[in-house]
């Protein structure tokens, strides 16, 4: 069975009448053949050292590959996991997220909830140090990975290192399928509408939504639902158009795919089943890391004046992908068609055609970006992806709290602070308290946390520009004392920026307790993203007029 996947990428043919070009392929494709094995047999026979033949020639295919596009590539027999990972969530093992820093050293980053690995005892912070008795204490994420997983109801035996005990405890259990839910929360938000976040399209992304839309508006009594695609890189066509079906009246067009007029690939997808609502006021959220199914799920509410699209222009991810079969069990997904949303808009961003002929990755001008029409007839474009009808974005945070992210000093203070509680205030409500600040604020300190600020850079840029055009002497003393005023203070920081690291610590302790679901349920009540979205699910008079023909622009927020 051929699967879908939605990706980027661009397929083009070439101006050769179609029987010509087809000749002229066969011949090239046949004498390719030849000169590909002619040279591996000659490396493999006169090369000066030995050859691994395997390695090379998978080397090969995806160096060949890599020159269509990013999204084209080969899965070996060896692979099959992660292609299964990618179309079905699925994969067998303990259900752990590991990292790796730069002693080497690997260990837990993150059980995920109801998991193996969870159920077992293994904690945030744990050092592996042996899996089935073979030493890992000097390894790579890459290695430790493959060692734990497995087919599921195999045992698996782990010798951890755990912060603060003085021993290694060694912790056995049977691994498990692992199935990763699309859908990593669904709840209300403050002003008690639906909220489902989900976070990309597998093979169970619309049974998943349909759960969490029907148990939301049957527990909740809910009046509008939040659909968040921010951050959904997107997956499997099919899933796409089974959760449009479900707030789109049966039998309708949302979808079709274009490829070549040889390959015979063009399809419309209709909506199979009956909706379960089309009624409810509905808004989509996106940003710049929603692309392929995401853009399809949301270009095609918006074009069919379904619901209120939200947030900052999509990726723009406007083609197909199929899973074709190969000899030895490999697989090659394979860009094979653009994808047009309702109004009839691709909204692909990126011209791979023009790297493939040397020039690089173009993007089409918003001068040449046609204009369409949604149902109602209000205006759209194939802007290179999904323009929202109202942009909004969260709060920007400061550089500090990126460079706190990937501290290991302040990943063991928060693995410090769970060993010493037991257990936390929900979501919600918790908040670290003011002494609790302060030894982290002293352990930074201690530590001479270092980071930068992208103020200083830009002072550098100014300072290098002002010299090209002689204007240094006369502005050298002004750069000096700013860069005296930008230069970091960690201390001073740290109380100027203080909401922004509570809250970072506060999410980082949150999820040790409440997982992924707790980290967003407490997100979502200062998402401002999440906040424009309640006022207009709360005002059907400015939801309905954001879908009337008589707005022209895009309205800001």
């Amino acid at each position: 069975m051929k699967r879908y996947i939605v990706a980027l990428g661009l397929l083009f043919a070439g101006g050769l009448p179609l029987g010509a070009q087809k000749s002229a392929n066969k011949q090239a494709y046949a004498k390719a053949l030849d000169i590909m094995g002619a040279s591996m047999a000659m490396l493999d026979r006169y090369f000066v050292d030995t050859v691994d033949m395997q390695r090379l020639s998978r080397q090969g295919i995806d160096a060949m590959l890599q020159s269509l596009d990013p999204y084209t590539e080969y899965y070996s027999k060896e692979d099959n996991d992660k292609l299964k990972l990618l179309t079905t969530g699925e994969y067998g093992g303990i259900g752990a997220i590991i990292s790796q820093r730069p002693d080497s050293t690997v260990l837990i980053n993150e059980p995920m909830e109801g998991m193996p690995a969870t159920q077992a005892g293994l904690r945030a912070g744990d050092i592996i140090l042996e899996i089935d008795g073979k030493d890992y204490r000097k390894s790579t994420s890459e290695v430790v990975s493959a060692a734990l997983k497995g087919a599921p109801g195999t045992k698996i035996s782990i010798l951890i290192q755990r912060m603060g005990e003085a021993k290694p405890r060694r912790i056995d259990f049977v691994r498990r399928k692992i199935v990763v839910s699309p859908v990593s929360y669904y709840g209300t938000t403050p002003a008690g509408n639906g909220y489902i976040a989900l976070t990309s399209f597998t093979n169970s992304a619309a049974s998943e939504v349909r759960k969490a839309y029907l148990e939301l508006r049957e527990r909740h009594k809910i009046k509008g639902l939040v659909l968040d695609l921010r951050e959904n890189g997107g997956g499997l066509l099919d899933e796409a158009v089974k959760i449009l079906s479900m707030f789109v009246p049966e039998g309708t067009v949302v979808v079709s795919t274009k490829g070549r007029a040889d390959a015979k690939l063009n399809e419309s997808y209709r909506t199979r089943t009956k909706p379960i609502d089309t009624e409810m006021p509905l808004v989509v959220l996106i940003d710049g890391r929603s692309a392929s199914s995401s853009e399809i799920v949301a270009g095609a509410l918006q074009d069919l004046d379904r619901a209120v699209v939200i947030g900052q222009k999509s990726y723009g991810k406007g083609l197909v992908q199929s899973t074709l079969q190969l000899p030895h069990d490999g697989t090659l997904k394979l860009t094979t068609a653009k994808y047009y949303i309702p109004s009839g808009r691709c909204i692909q961003r990126l011209d791979y055609h023009e790297a493939r002929e040397g020039r690089g990755v173009q993007e089409t001008p918003d001068s040449l970006r046609a204009l369409f029409h949604t149902s109602k007839g209000r205006p759209v474009r194939d802007a290179g992806g999904i323009l929202p009808d109202v942009e909004a974005k969260r709060d920007s945070l400061p550089t500090m709290i990126y460079y706190l992210g990937y501290n290991n000093d302040v990943f063991d203070w928060v693995t410090s602070y769970t060993q010493r509680h037991a257990s936390i205030a929900s979501p919600k409500s918790f908040r670290i308290s003011d002494a609790d600040y302060k030894d982290f604020a002293q352990m930074l300190e201690s530590r001479k946390f270092d980071y930068d600020r992208q103020s200083l850079k830009m002072l550098d840029k100014l300072r290098e520009l002002a010299e090209f055009e002689g204007h240094l002497k006369r502005s050298a003393a002004l750069m000096d004392s700013l860069k005296v005023a930008l230069e970091p203070n960690l201390h001073k920081d740290l109380e100027a920026l203080r909401p922004s690291v509570e809250q970072y610590l506060n999410t980082a302790i949150i999820s040790r307790y409440y997982y992924r679901r707790g980290v967003i349920e407490r997100e979502i009540i200062s998402d401002k993203v999440v906040q424009t979205a309640d006022e207009y699910l709360g005002d059907r008079q400015r939801y309905n007029q954001v879908l009337s023909p008589a707005m022209q622009t895009t309205a800001s927020k």
